[in-house]
């Protein structure tokens, strides 16, 4: 087989360096990983003791800070960067959706996308006990579950931590405090109408601004720390167990939990760096910087209650309240806020790609801003709706208190659905002792749940709005993965051999293609002569798809001068149905037929030698199988000038002697390429349920013709080509699913 018929074996892997490139990898987590995180100390303070309040006494502020300490101890360090990194996939990527792509991969592709004259008999994959295939739809749902709150999060990010910065000016300028939320909104609009510039140019600059914060949290509070040395007792995990039982005050835990906001952005973005890089940066400036942070705030809260308690993080800073240092650190405050708020809706951005390739979501236009940085994309249609959305929030939400409320229910239930995935992970993937596995589910499980359970108390006083967002997205991606899959089933079931529908006679040899008839010798082909295209008769078979070879059930077609491409819209072997419909409509065959199957490879972007896969069909002339290999990171653009260079050079490896006058006859033809694409006219087919086939088949019906199919109709498949919509046939089919 020609090197131009194999397939790309190539296999992305999680990035690997060593010695500077070390050092530069992990300079760069901080813009992208740690903005989130590392802003916390914001309003993490004045969460737990809102400024309406008096100040707490000295042992709760202590027993806080150690809470806030050791809460940093169990999640982001142990839980995620000592355990989490160690569960990404094969190719690097994490995230409580690579966690149950790992626990159920996709199947390995091999080349029956390209077998046109073969059998698809939808083969069936087992993957496991009967019960992890029972599983498999609950474990999904927990997963998408998990990711539509972890969208949420791009709303509430900028929301929270732009307003906390803000809010500051009010400590130097009490006389505008009034004005936070209008400056907040106008930061708000800035940030989300630079996005269709793309963010090149800012992502150079996130890692120096973050750095420099750490710096500066780890100078206020080492500054802070010296004027009150105590504060050291709440290294004492004992301090933080006995501030709950003196106050019987469970609600301090969501406070609590602010503080550790965006640690599962450690895990998430596991693809875009590697683990160890991630385990310098946290363990020796992040996690220092954090706990000297909010043990100097906790000081200077002990020293001046009363005052301090008005805004903790800007009343902390030393020196006076209009100082050099005062704007200095606010400054940097609003820089930190801006690159974590646009570290949150790039993450949204590309978390959006991810499930879109995945056929997890309705395929939203998306915009490439960058030829130079993968993974800079642009999707209007989520920018423009998250500006709206946090704008509404922001002005709703005018207390701090109930804006930090709703943050936390989205960063509690992540958090709780990446265990449950991770102890899945360690049973059924990398096959360690259940005692292990049920010994991480407990442990974590109990705190996330601890920090869930305060979360959900808060659900009348702001929660509420981000378990709606996410109750609305899961039930988006659900529906769309399930009624995709079932529109995905039916066009692998309506394919068919090529020998059982298209005959070909040849005169001079008086040879004819049937079912169960060989290909031409290549020592037959060799001695026809340069008339052999012309002398060709091909006919189509007038029954659907028995293969009867009687002459009766046969029809004469014609070739036309032009070239078609029929997109296979899932996989499998044989031709789509939009070929046997057209083709039995028009009775004409295309010249050259490329059948195009898409495989999406799990590297960024594919080397412009490996774009296409070829494959000739040696018995029919002009017929070719084609798999389009495309990285996640790729946009959607069959260039049919490159797909027939790919031809050309098949066709020279396969016939020297007769690839001229081919390739010659190819180019005359493929001037104006059309592309067929299929589009669905679904209906619910009626399913037996005994005494509920009523009810089901009436929901059902409801999903997927009063639902998924005007969805389908707003957001076709063809949403994301850059193909122009002047060669584009979409080709309508009944399709009963």
């Amino acid at each position: 087989m020609s090197s131009l018929e194999t397939g790309l074996k190539h296999r992305r892997t999680s990035v690997s360096v060593h010695g500077l490139g070390l050092i530069v990898l992990t300079f760069q987590t901080l813009g992208i990983i740690y903005s989130d995180i590392g802003t916390s100390p914001l309003y993490v303070l004045n969460g737990i003791w809102p400024a309406s309040q008096a100040a707490p006494s000295e042992e709760d502020i202590i027993g806080g800070v150690s809470a806030i300490i050791w809460s940093l101890t169990l999640l982001p360090l142990i839980k995620y960067v000592g355990i989490s990194l160690q569960f990404g996939t094969l190719e690097g990527e994490g995230g409580s959706f690579a966690l149950w792509q790992g626990i159920y991969p996709k199947d390995e592709k091999d080349d029956n996308d390209r077998t046109l004259t073969g059998d698809s008999l939808g083969k069936v994959t087992t993957n496991g006990s009967r019960f992890k295939q029972a599983m498999r739809w609950p474990l999904l749902v927990w997963s998408l579950f998990g990711t539509a709150l972890t969208l949420a999060d791009g709303v509430f990010t900028p929301a929270v931590s732009v307003t906390s910065a803000v809010g500051g000016i009010a400590v130097a300028k009490p006389s505008v405090s009034d004005n936070i939320v209008p400056i907040s909104i106008a930061f708000l609009v800035v940030l989300f109408l630079s996005q269709r510039f793309g963010t090149s140019g800012l992502g150079s600059i996130f890692a120096p601004i973050s750095l420099l914060w750490f710096f500066a949290l780890m100078g206020n509070g080492i500054y802070n720390i010296t004027l009150y040395p105590e504060i050291f007792r709440a290294f004492d995990p004992s301090r933080a167990v006995l501030l709950f039982i003196r106050t019987k005050n469970y609600d301090l835990l969501a406070g609590i939990l602010l503080a550790v906001t965006g640690c599962e952005a450690i895990f998430a973005n596991l693809g875009q760096f590697n683990a160890l890089s991630i385990r310098l940066s946290f363990t020796c400036l992040v996690y220092p910087s954090l706990v000297l942070a909010y043990l100097g705030q906790g000081a200077r809260l002990i020293l001046d209650g009363p005052n301090v308690i008005q805004n903790v993080f800007y009343k902390s800073i030393p020196g006076p309240e209009n100082g050099g240092l005062f704007w200095v650190i606010y400054v940097l405050a609003i820089l930190a806020t801006l690159v974590a708020s646009q570290a949150m809706i790039t993450a949204t951005f590309s978390l959006f790609q991810q499930i879109i390739n995945m056929k997890s979501f309705p395929p939203l236009r998306m915009i490439y801003t960058s030829e130079k940085i993968q993974g800079q994309v642009y999707i209007p249609a989520v920018n423009w709706s998250l500006m709206i959305v946090t704008i509404i929030i922001v002005a709703v939400f005018s207390d701090l208190s109930q804006l930090t409320n709703a943050y936390g229910f989205s960063v509690s239930t992540v958090m709780l659905s990446t265990t449950v995935l991770l102890t899945v992970q360690m049973l059924w993937v990398k096959h360690l002792p259940v005692i292990i596995a049920l010994g991480f589910l407990l442990a974590w499980g109990f705190f996330d749940g601890l920090f869930w359970g305060a979360a959900l108390r808060k659900i009348p006083h702001g929660a509420w709005v981000p378990l709606m967002f996410g109750v609305i997205l899961v039930s988006i991606m659900v529906l769309w993965t399930w009624a995709r899959g079932l529109e995905d089933t039916f066009d692998g079931a309506n394919r068919q051999n090529l020998r059982h529908f298209l005959f070909r006679d040849v005169k001079s040899t008086s040879l004819s293609l049937r079912p169960g008839v060989e290909e031409v010798e290549e020592e037959q082909a060799e001695s026809d002569d340069e008339n052999e295209l012309e002398s060709a008769t091909y006919y189509i078979s007038t029954l659907a798809r028995d293969g009867s070879d009687e002459k009766n059930d046969r029809q004469e077609i014609i070739r036309i001068p032009t070239m078609a491409v029929f997109h296979k819209l899932s996989s499998g072997r044989g031709v789509p149905h939009t070929f046997v419909g057209l083709t039995r409509q028009w009775r004409a065959l295309p010249e050259v037929l490329v059948f195009l199957s898409v495989d999406l490879i799990a590297i960024a972007h594919v080397p412009f030698e490996d774009r296409f896969t070829v494959t000739k069909v040696k018995s029919m002339d002009g017929f070719y199988a084609v798999t389009y290999n495309i990285g996640f990171r790729d946009d959607f653009d069959v260039k049919v000038d490159e797909l027939l260079e790919r031809v050309y050079a098949l066709e020279l490896a396969l016939d020297p002697r007769n690839a001229p006058r081919i390739i010659e006859n190819i180019k005359k033809v493929s001037r104006n390429a059309t592309h067929i694409v299929p589009h669905y006219d679904v209906s619910s087919r009626k399913i037996e349920a005994g005494y509920l086939s009523f009810i089901l088949n009436g929901a059902r019906k409801f999903l997927i013709e009063a639902i998924y199919r005007r969805l389908a109709t707003m957001f076709p498949e063809t949403a994301n080509w850059l193909t122009s919509a002047d060669e584009i046939i979409h080709v309508g089919i009944n399709a009963v699913i």
